[in-house]
């Protein structure tokens, strides 16, 4: 017998990666509890990530502020919360709305244990199926259909307002990220989109935008296009959606491709697909993603984040990637 359930708070703060792995789990609260209003707190940035999204009732802006939040959530009286960040921020939502409640597990010991010790008792568990442990107690079990992006009214590129040689198909190539050691480096950006024979979009944020004039000034070939910091996260996401394959840093835009099943190839520095942010796709569609990485590397993982530079100085995890199999893979 269900519980009777009105009003579920959903948690998640950061990122926009992080966002858009949720959303499995509104979908299938939205299914198990179709009568119930979903609400998600997250910060500011994040608000246009879930704008579109038809499971949503109500997106509660955070502001590094609770005074005048936590009595509007007060008022609200929510049935049930499901903190997908379980951070002390969260945790103190959770204590001061007194609702029945639940998480999951981050693994922060396991993955202490392999970034310090190199010690891997990871579980071979993605992060998404480890949120749905947040929403076990209300009978919610995942629907296996995979991620969710859905592409506000009036955010859609266009085509033809992209250049001519852009208008038959592209790789979408997100070169974009927080850390630099996740980030594949300018030259070997410039060496693949040198040798690609389908033009190239490449994606970022505005702070990605310098970069990308970069390279498109060395890469010198007119069916390379700079699209970063030219477009919103949902537009982006069009970019993505229309593109014939991607190829990607481990970043947001790599798990709204992963939304759109899209063919999929991450490239992976310092960080491992074993912390379970792989792209994730439906069973059917998973082998449209390709996991690049420099394995038997003793230093790998060396954080369970990033830097703005190689701790070790030598980069190898990216500077040593296949990237002839790269290119090969973009090519088919």
């Amino acid at each position: 017998m269900k519980r009777l359930i009105h009003k579920i708070l959903v948690i998640r703060f950061s990122s926009i990666g992080d966002i858009v792995l949720t959303t499995p789990v509104l979908r299938c609260l939205k299914s198990h509890y179709p009568d119930a209003e979903i609400h998600f707190m997250t910060k500011s940035a994040n608000l246009p990530v879930l704008a579109g999204n038809p499971y949503i009732a109500k997106v509660w802006e955070f502001r590094n502020n609770f005074r005048e939040l936590i009595p509007l959530l007060k008022a609200e009286k929510f049935s049930f919360i499901a903190d997908l960040h379980r951070n002390l921020r969260s945790q103190y939502v959770r204590l001061c709305l007194r609702v029945p409640s639940a998480s999951f597990n981050k693994l922060n010991v396991e993955k202490w244990l392999m970034v310090n010790l190199k010690i891997n008792i990871l579980p071979d568990v993605h992060i998404v199926d480890r949120y749905f442990r947040a929403v076990k107690p209300l009978g919610v079990i995942n629907d296996g259909r995979g991620l969710d992006y859905f592409i506000p009214p009036g955010e859609e590129v266009d085509p033809g307002s992209l250049p001519d040689s852009f208008r038959n198909g592209y790789i979408a190539f997100v070169i974009g990220g927080k850390h630099n050691t996740k980030i594949v480096p300018e030259e070997k950006v410039v060496e693949i989109c040198k040798q690609l024979r389908r033009p190239v979009i490449l994606m970022g944020g505005k702070e990605d935008a310098a970069r990308g004039e970069r390279i498109l000034g060395y890469s010198s070939n007119s069916r390379v296009m700079n699209a970063c910091g030219k477009y919103t996260i949902s537009q982006s996401a069009s970019l993505v959606r229309q593109s014939e394959c991607v190829i990607t840093n481990d970043t947001g835009l790599m798990h709204i491709s992963a939304a759109f099943n899209k063919p999929t190839i991450s490239v992976w520095g310092n960080t491992i697909p074993e912390f379970g942010m792989y792209p994730y796709m439906p069973g059917d569609k998973k082998e449209n993603s390709v996991i690049m990485e420099v394995k038997g590397l003793s230093c790998r993982p060396c954080s369970k984040l990033g830097y703005p530079q190689c701790p070790k100085k030598h980069f190898r995890c990216m500077m040593e990637q296949d990237f002839d199999a790269i290119i090969q893979k973009l090519n088919k």
